[in-house]
């Protein structure tokens, strides 16, 4: 395991420091950045996030597949979890929390764009950081690369529809043509790009793909805190000004964390599946594709946002929970595995 994966959190922590620090101390700058979009899409937060996805993509074996059928109840519960439970689930404790738990503390508007953001989490289930989780866990490396392969083929078609039903859902108003428009930028290109990438490495030799993704994984570290220094620096006056208001979001993005793990445990458990590969499958249908919920928040309501501000509330909780959730499954390995 690498430097950044050991410390992960540090990096994170450090990059959301560096963020709010330089968005108090140089606002115009970040302003500036803010203004160069196109069609609702911030173009320095747009090749950040690429530059952070792209090495992740060409990883990804769609060869593999085709090896579904080996091994179908993991890659069952993952899907389930991801699309039939964790979107709603996560509306419904959006609505719960800001329309009737916190409505005295959070005026009308900013409810709707917490639940907002809250949707758009909850409806990108995660690529990037899967491998990192899967790793941790000692996972079975091939078995990840299905899932998120089969994953990632749903997202393309399912992402958008299911995101303006809840959206709109929750009276928000949404803009298709920007939604479509942000799922191919940050899900169908950069997965068209790494499967060509991956195809040229493969034909000069066996090794090609590890030794250019190792190459890259400097950038790709480069691309993640870059972005959160960015988002954090965008929403910093708002994060001084209303520290309650980080707290508040906090509270139903962790509930929702730990409780669709737990949920997944005990479907795998239930399931009997194998500890490498319950452990991913778990990790998978909790985490976040937090770069494109951020990416899309952005794009639909505006950089200083309330939706943008819970997508990335959503980055300062997802961290810490995460790993605490790779410490349990770690230690309920059964005994005698490595």
């Amino acid at each position: 395991m690498g430097l950044f994966e050991r410390f992960l959190t540090v990096w994170v922590a450090l990059g959301i420091a560096a963020g709010v620090g330089l968005g108090l101390w140089a606002p115009a700058a970040f302003q500036a950045i803010a203004a160069l979009e196109i069609a609702h899409v911030n173009l320095v937060v747009a090749v950040f996030i690429w530059v952070m996805i792209y090495p992740m993509m060409i990883q990804i074996d769609w060869g593999a597949v085709k090896e579904v059928g080996q091994k179908p109840r993991g890659l069952l519960l993952t899907l389930a979890v991801n699309w039939l439970i964790k979107p709603f689930t996560m509306a419904a404790l959006g609505v719960l929390f800001f329309q009737h738990l916190f409505a005295p503390w959070v005026d009308p508007q900013s409810a709707q764009e917490y639940i907002a953001g809250m949707i758009l989490l909850g409806v990108a289930p995660c690529t990037a950081m899967v491998f990192v989780w899967s790793q941790l866990v000692k996972g079975d490396a091939s078995y990840t690369l299905v899932q998120v392969s089969v994953n990632d083929l749903i997202m393309v078609v399912a992402f958008a529809p299911i995101a303006a039903f809840l959206l709109g859902v929750t009276d928000v108003a949404v803009p298709w043509q920007t939604l479509v428009l942000s799922t191919v930028l940050y899900v169908v290109l950069p997965l068209a790009a790494g499967m060509a990438t991956r195809h040229a490495l493969q034909r000069r030799s066996s090794h090609a793909v590890a030794d250019f993704v190792a190459r890259l994984k400097p950038w790709s570290v480069a691309g993640l805190i870059a972005t959160v220094v960015l988002l954090f620096g965008f929403q910093a006056e708002t994060i001084v000004a209303q520290p309650g208001v980080i707290g508040l979001i906090a509270v139903p993005l962790v509930l929702q964390t730990y409780g669709i793990f737990f949920l997944s445990w005990w479907a795998a458990k239930w399931l009997r599946l194998p500890h490498d590969v319950a452990g991913p499958a778990c990790l998978i249908g909790t985490s976040n594709f937090f770069e494109l919920a951020v990416a899309v928040a952005i794009s639909l309501f505006g950089l200083n946002s309330g939706a943008a501000l819970a997508t990335v509330v959503g980055v300062l909780v997802e961290v810490p929970v995460m790993l605490s959730l790779v410490a349990m499954v770690n230690a309920w390995r059964p005994a005698g595995e490595a």
